[in-house]
């Protein structure tokens, strides 16, 4: 599933951190580094789901 995660990630860096955690913080913080750059967005959004172990958690 993380390979699965990881590509929606490449594509739609939001959509890869919503399947991870949710609607949370970090979604939030997702969209508005993605809005800054898609580079920051795909960065942040693979470190949250390589560092997280699956289950959804609130910041």
């Amino acid at each position: 599933m993380d390979i699965l995660r990881i590509i929606i990630a490449i594509l739609l860096p939001p959509a890869g951190v919503a399947m991870q955690v949710g609607i949370t913080t970090q979604f939030w913080i997702n969209i508005v580094l993605t809005l800054f750059g898609y580079i920051p967005g795909i960065i942040h959004a693979l470190w949250i789901i390589l560092s997280r172990d699956g289950s959804p958690k609130a910041v």
